[in-house]
């Protein structure tokens, strides 16, 4: 796992927040929104509450079986419970303390676990997959900007150049509740996963992060340097902040294989 965040070349402050705990599979990217400080606020909430309770869980979840009535699997009911929790402590902040007003935070998550990985998502915070050379986003965002593409208003060529990109259509702690989408994928040995917040994918086409990821791949570090160096390089007209995850071998679960993790990472 490799990790990059930047202010940008026009922001005063970054207001995202990253974190991956490679002992239990976990990353978490979120992009905060707000008043001065505020945004930051809410993406820092997000990711260290995130983390401590998903660690907390996973000591107790067998990841393997289904949990709850509908089938939904103990990741996904897992990371429904844990977005809930971040939604409650922001909303909470933001109507608590008048400077955190109306903050709130976009937010991508990966679980990975028994070859797959569960990924939850909420406002425009991205996941892409690279397999196979080939880059593709498996995340759908929450924005105006994608309906008006899935309604036919506008195509993606159009969506490039619209001045509504920030706009979204759902957020963390805005609301009382959340409603993340969640999502499993199945994983294969080789695969290289980005998350990244809008900071990159809106200044950087994605033929242009599929050719970094691609030929950078043996270096994570660098390729996850180079890819904000990229946003910024283009205007960097927003905090850019990258996670990337390699897969290096198969990782089926089985017992105590929570000790082992480290090993499906690079």
């Amino acid at each position: 796992m490799a990790t990059a965040t930047h202010t940008g070349m026009v922001r005063s402050h970054n207001e995202d927040s990253v974190n991956v705990e490679a002992d239990i599979g976990l990353a978490v990217l979120a992009d905060g929104m707000g008043g001065y400080n505020a945004g930051e606020v809410a993406s820092g909430i997000a990711t260290a509450l995130i983390t401590d309770e998903t660690k907390q869980a996973m000591m107790r979840l067998d990841l393997r079986k289904p949990d709850g009535a509908n089938g939904e699997t103990a990741p996904c009911a897992l990371l429904h419970d844990v977005v809930a929790k971040a939604n409650e402590s922001i909303y909470r902040a933001a109507n608590s303390q008048p400077q955190y007003a109306g903050m709130g935070t976009t937010l991508v998550v990966g679980l990975f676990y028994d070859n797959k990985v569960a990924v939850a998502h909420i406002g425009d915070s991205r996941c892409y997959r690279l397999r196979d050379n080939k880059l593709e986003q498996i995340t759908r965002d929450h924005s105006l900007l994608q309906e008006q593409i899935d309604s036919g208003l506008l195509t993606k060529e159009a969506a490039r150049r619209s001045q509504n990109k920030n706009l979204v259509t759902r957020a963390l702690g805005i609301e009382v509740s959340a409603a993340p989408e969640v999502h499993v994928h199945d994983v294969r040995s080789g695969d290289l996963y980005l998350m990244c917040s809008d900071g990159l994918n809106d200044m950087v086409e994605d033929e242009d992060i599929e050719l970094a990821v691609s030929s950078l791949s043996s270096n994570l570090p660098l390729a996850a340097s180079q890819l904000v160096q990229m946003a910024n390089d283009a205007g960097g007209r927003d905090n850019v902040s990258v996670v990337l995850i390699k897969i290096k071998k198969d990782f089926p679960a089985t017992d105590g294989w929570v000790s082992k993790v480290r090993s499906w990472f690079i």
